[in-house]
């Protein structure tokens, strides 16, 4: 069921004020207690920047969740698991967690959650590594300012002609406010906390949203209609693993092969790059998206 509409015009300017009024608090933390982000071989930003932005959006979205809860349940188990998610990428931030150990916590927040959607195994076991891989996916998309931000809010603004419109809306207007401090210019970066939160949020929601065309569609065309739904940052960890492996490195090694990467180094700008993805995820999931809805016909 969805919010009265007149909910989502009082719940969605009050969530991008959030962003856009609490992120200067968090900005402020991050710098008190060092959790920056240093200059690098594989970064394009020149000075230390904070990168506690996550905060706001963890924060934001669990007050959302008090406002949801009654028309949409599941909010319940998706914010605890949005939390194992943010606190395991936080700690990122302050300190090293082995890839594995992060890899295990993003397994059992996605299998939290699908224990709730009515999927047939193989469907269950399909749309558990697509949670898993987009909550990996957006934090390695997070490679120029802005692009994590409106990867997310792209895929939430077209997802939401699928159904559940003021859930999808609300959480891109969160995020819009805080993508006022991260693009152009970026006064801040979401840390791993934030970009792999976003990755879990939407993929969570549209796993909800889309579970009556999940469930009946084929499991051989459910991967297909999944990773056009995920858009450019699965395609961009599906190439960045297939190149790792094929380079016999492990798939978790960093490298400057993203797909961000290597149109920064034929010379587009950061800017003029991130508005190229924004239109390409558009184009990517809005495919998806015409394919879904045409399985509800």
């Amino acid at each position: 069921m969805e919010f009265a509409l007149k909910n989502f015009f009082v719940a969605a300017p009050l969530l991008f004020l959030w962003g856009l009024c609490i992120t200067p608090l968090s900005i402020s933390l991050s710098n008190r207690y060092r959790i920056v982000d240093f200059p690098g071989e594989r970064k394009i930003h020149s000075s230390v920047t904070p990168r506690g932005a996550g905060i706001v959006l963890w924060l934001g979205f669990l007050l959302w969740c008090l406002f949801a809860v009654k028309a949409h349940p599941a909010v319940r188990l998706i914010g605890t698991g949005s939390t194992f998610i943010f606190f395991s990428g936080y700690w990122d931030d302050m300190k090293t967690l082995s890839p594995l150990a992060r890899l295990g916590i993003h397994l059992f927040a996605a299998v939290f959650f699908l224990w709730s959607v009515p999927l047939p195994p193989l469907h269950f076991a399909v749309c558990l590594l697509w949670i898993t891989g987009m909550t990996n996916a957006y934090n390695l998309i997070d490679g120029a300012n802005g692009l994590c931000l409106l990867m997310f809010i792209t895929a939430s603004v077209l997802s939401s002609a699928l159904g559940n419109t003021t859930v999808f809306l609300s959480l891109a207007c969160l995020a819009g406010g805080v993508l006022y401090w991260n693009f152009p210019r970026a006064r801040t970066f979401l840390g791993d906390g934030g970009t792999t939160l976003l990755g879990y949020l939407f993929s969570c929601f549209f796993i909800y949203t889309a579970s009556p065309v999940l469930s009946t569609a084929k499991t051989v065309e459910l991967p297909f209609l999944l990773l056009l739904a995920g858009g450019v940052p699965v395609a961009d960890t599906l190439f960045a693993i297939m190149r790792r492996l094929w380079r016999g490195v492990s798939p978790f090694s960093p490298d400057r092969g993203h797909i961000h990467h290597r149109l920064m180094d034929k010379g587009l700008s950061p800017f003029w790059t991130v508005i190229l993805l924004a239109f390409f995820q558009a184009a990517v999931v809005s495919l998806g998206i015409f394919l879904f809805r045409a399985r509800l016909i």
